[in-house]
């Protein structure tokens, strides 16, 4: 499969998933958005003003790609905490429209991208090289992770059943996230597997939701089969 396939099977999946929320934010009002979600520390409002967010950082890195002109994710750190702040702070009628209007920016300039543009890299918070592919998998990670956070009536099992064989990606996302915390290890889930290291000697087994939850610092693993390592908090 080649770069350009590949992202239009991960935007498919966004689209579904950008459905899915405003089906499960469209009634919220003030007193829901101010109530907390399932981050510690974070409102609901919070959530979505970091996924509002994250759309345009992500678009970012797709411009970047896209025209090789350097174009990073959030300007600083700080910014984009002060960015996610001062977001959730809108009144919900206003967080609400920004969050469907972010999404549709990322959607509409992804659905424009040339297909050669989607195998050029750009750089990510972290400084390291992502092609195009590699950042709508970013953004359909994101958006299936925190549709549970937002404790809404879903768990990652609803979510990823959603998406069927971008299952994969999902997981495969958190598990290139964590893999220096990781020894060599079998994972499967759901008919899926992956490997971390060489010649991994043991197997975590359980439901897609349940290894997306212990690889994301969502939960302890204690829903999986196997010796299960710990895993340092989730940054």
């Amino acid at each position: 499969m080649t770069a350009s396939e590949k992202a239009h099977a991960l935007l498919d999946g966004i689209r579904k998933l950008d459905d899915e929320w405003a089906l499960a934010i469209g009634a919220l009002g003030e007193p829901e958005l101010r109530a907390p979600s399932a981050l510690p520390g974070w409102s609901r409002a919070h959530v979505l003003a970091h996924v509002a967010r994250n759309a345009d950082g992500l678009r970012n890195l797709l411009t970047w790609a896209n025209t090789g002109v350097e174009t990073p994710m959030y300007p600083s750190a700080e910014a984009r905490e002060q960015d996610i702040e001062n977001s959730s702070r809108q009144a919900a009628g206003a967080l609400l429209a920004d969050f469907v209007a972010a999404a549709g920016r990322f959607e509409q300039y992804a659905a424009g991208m040339p297909d050669d543009a989607w195998a050029r890299e750009a750089r990510n918070r972290q400084g390291a090289p992502v092609t195009g592919a590699v950042v709508a998998r970013m953004r359909l990670s994101e958006l299936t992770i925190h549709l549970a956070d937002l404790d809404r009536g879903y768990d990652l099992d609803r979510v990823l059943a959603l998406l069927g064989p971008l299952t994969e990606d999902v997981v495969q996302h958190a598990v290139v996230s964590r893999g220096a915390h990781l020894p060599a290890l079998r994972l499967a889930a759901d008919g899926f597997e992956w490997t971390m290291g060489t010649a991994p000697k043991a197997t975590v087994r359980g439901s897609a939701g349940a290894l997306l939850a212990w690889l994301s610092g969502r939960s302890d693993g204690s829903a999986l089969d196997g010796a299960v390592p710990r895993l340092p908090a989730w940054a």
